[in-house]
């Protein structure tokens, strides 16, 4: 049993070194500058929907009143 584990961890170790392709450092910024981007675009469009819902809950219920 521990030589499986052993075999494992020796496996995942080489996969991780000589099998992997990392991402240079301009990728992961481009990346990281589209995950913001995108990110913050979904969260306006969520305030905005919010804000409408909002503001025609309120309608209503002045209406109401």
């Amino acid at each position: 049993m521990f030589e499986q584990i052993k075999k494992y961890c020796k496996d995942s170790y080489e996969e991780l070194v000589h099998k992997t392709t990392w991402p240079s450092r301009s990728e992961l910024m481009n990346s990281a500058v589209v995950v913001i981007t995108a990110s913050l675009c979904i969260a306006l469009v969520v305030f905005v929907m919010d804000f409408i819902f909002q503001s025609g809950m309120e309608a209503i219920y002045g209406m109401l009143r």
